[in-house]
């Protein structure tokens, strides 16, 4: 396919998922202490955090560039794919603008749970606002994606950050303190990746058409020939 230029924005995607994951690799340099097995990713960039200026710089392109190429999905896909995985789609954009403009609006007040009305917001409406948005905006990607054999490969993308959402989701209530930073991971990550994957997908123009395979004897008579 000749790709536009929507097509190639698309990687906006995968350079979101980048700069998120520079951050989570690199604040904590400037967060002396950070313990990232028993701490959330948020606590990095809480307000009273020594490491939220370098957060704010390595994650600069991963909200904008983010909601960029995930608005440019819901473009691309008007007419195309099933109502099932069109629905889904749309619900995981706005699940990326909860989580964009929720989380810059109420950051945690300081690591962990201080208690303020900025804490419970972020934690208790704008976090489960964005795991539930995530947990069925995935169900109907994974269903939609079933349901037609030419999207199975994207059911499964989904089904697999489903899976890392709940784990996260059921692992933060169950795990020890101790441990509590990693199962959280898996439910960030979970919906950064598969936003990358709707990237990769716009950049391929969301054709899941297989090649057919050549006819080995018809090959064989035609060299023959």
């Amino acid at each position: 396919m000749k790709r536009q230029l929507i097509n190639w924005l698309g990687l906006l995607g995968i350079i979101s998922l980048l700069s998120y994951t520079l951050a989570v690799l690199f604040a904590p340099l400037a967060y002396p202490n950070y313990n990232w097995a028993a701490q959330a990713v948020s606590d990095l960039s809480a307000s009273d955090a020594p490491s939220k200026m370098l957060w704010n710089q390595l994650s600069s392109l991963y909200g904008v560039c983010g909601i960029v190429s995930i608005m440019l999905v819901c473009i691309y896909i008007q007419g195309k794919l099933n109502r099932l995985l069109r629905i889904g789609i749309y619900l995981f954009a706005g699940m990326n603008w909860v989580s964009y403009v929720g989380y810059a609006i109420f950051p945690l007040s300081s690591s962990g749970n201080a208690g303020t009305f900025q804490d419970i917001i972020h934690i208790y409406v704008v976090t489960v606002l964005v795991v539930l948005l995530s947990i069925l905006s995935l169900v109907l990607i994974v269903i939609g994606g079933y349901c037609d054999k030419k999207y199975v490969s994207l059911s499964l993308w989904a089904g697999i950050s489903l899976l890392f959402m709940i784990a996260g989701a059921i692992g933060t209530n169950m795990v020890p303190q101790e441990f509590f930073g990693i199962p959280e991971r898996f439910s960030v990550f979970s919906a950064i990746g598969f936003n990358a994957i709707l990237g990769i997908n716009l950049f391929k123009g969301f054709d899941f058409k297989k090649k057919p395979f050549p006819n080995l004897r018809q090959k064989k008579a035609h060299n023959k020939g």
